[in-house]
């Protein structure tokens, strides 16, 4: 089989959400060894390195991810999205997976596995490269030619070290941009980091952080609640304490790299859902406060005072409530090993709520 043909294979492979990296079951091989081929797909990804079964998906990541704030209660939280179409994250990266003595043990009891994120390989690599130190071709797709990896003898036991394996970000594993990291598993010594420009940077972990990133769900208060009386406005209010700074720190164990990603509210902003409204300040735009409140809360008698944050529909509903959608900015920033910190693009969170509009010009003072 030729060069070409195999790593075709792999690329179906790829977009398998798991694959074996080896076990105790019998590899579905392509009829030559240490060639690629489709992994079983009814083994899920455990990512367990305990020299018997060992399972990983293409998207599995070894990084460590904690809350330092907290988190709010699980249903009340979502993902932001990011404010800039064109920001792309790295789609892949290299990470220590294996000693030399878990990958001796794994490949003495197993029959094949992920020689990198893209390719599953039956056991003759895995003996031929990393014990008996023949040359390897690594799948390098944005090159001219493909870059060959030196071999190892007996796994490197007795080495300090580890072998590193690349890494694709979760939802990307179909994504060109994913084979930059084309290269095979290979050998980094303890206390080092591969001088490779996909080898993992606190800015990486720091995206990866990102993607982490949950924020509340909470609808804005409305005064009247959920309808409004045509020209008169509608007060928007966030309680201050409703949103807070949301801390995620990313680790990669075995590299002493770490980054921690805040998101902090800053801004919100109103679309009322028709043309025939206008906002309170006219962008839309309702900044939050020092004490993380936004806008400020209706009382009596406010009803003929314009607010910091609102509505006023010109036009009552005709059946169809209008569609208020009231979207928070988050901030997005980060710092992390060596005193690493940097920005990332804005992230938005948007929420729809129903505005019926009366015409009866009367509020509840």
């Amino acid at each position: 089989m030729t060069l070409s043909t195999r790593h075709l294979m792999c690329w179906c492979s790829a977009a398998t959400a798991a694959a074996l990296l080896w076990s105790a079951t019998p590899a579905q091989a392509n009829g030559t060894p240490g060639n690629t081929t489709t992994p079983p797909a009814n083994d899920k990804p455990e990512g367990n390195a305990n020299g018997r079964t060992l399972l990983a998906s293409v998207s599995h990541s070894s990084i460590q991810v904690t809350y330092p704030g907290g988190r709010t209660e699980k249903g009340s939280m979502d993902e932001l999205s990011s404010v800039d179409p064109n920001w792309q994250p790295p789609a892949c990266w290299y990470e220590p997976v294996f000693s030399p003595e878990q990958l001796k043990a794994a490949v003495a009891t197993g029959d094949g596995g992920m020689v990198n994120a893209h390719e599953w390989w039956s056991n003759g690599i895995f003996v031929d490269h990393y014990d008996k130190g023949e040359p390897e071709d690594n799948f390098d797709l944005h090159s001219a030619k493909n870059s060959t990896a030196e071999g190892y003898k007996n796994y490197n036991v007795g080495k300090k070290g580890m072998f590193w394996r690349s890494v694709v970000r979760e939802g990307h594993e179909s994504d060109t941009k994913a084979w930059d990291c084309g290269r095979i598993m290979f050998w980094q010594d303890a206390g080092t980091i591969p001088d490779d420009k996909n080898a993992p940077t606190p800015e990486t972990l720091a995206a990866y952080a990102y993607d982490k990133i949950q924020v509340p769900k909470t609808e804005v208060e409305l005064k009247p609640d959920n309808k409004s009386t045509v020209n008169l406005p509608t007060w928007v209010w966030l309680d201050k304490g409703t949103f807070k700074d949301v801390k995620v720190r990313a680790e990669l164990p075995n590299t002493g790299l770490w980054a921690e990603t805040t998101a902090k509210p800053v801004a919100l902003h109103l679309n009322p859902g028709t043309e025939d409204a206008q906002t309170y300040p006219a962008s839309g735009n309702c900044t939050i406060n020092d004490d993380g409140s936004i806008g400020t809360p209706y009382k009596k008698g406010d009803a003929d005072r314009t607010p910091p944050c609102g509505i006023e529909y010109l036009r009552a509903t005709s059946g169809a409530p209008y569609q208020l959608k009231a979207s928070i900015t988050w901030q997005i920033s980060w710092e992390g090993t060596g005193g690493a910190k940097g920005d990332l693009p804005d992230g938005t969170f948007e929420t729809t709520q129903d505005m019926n509009v009366q015409e009866i010009q009367s509020i509840n003072r």
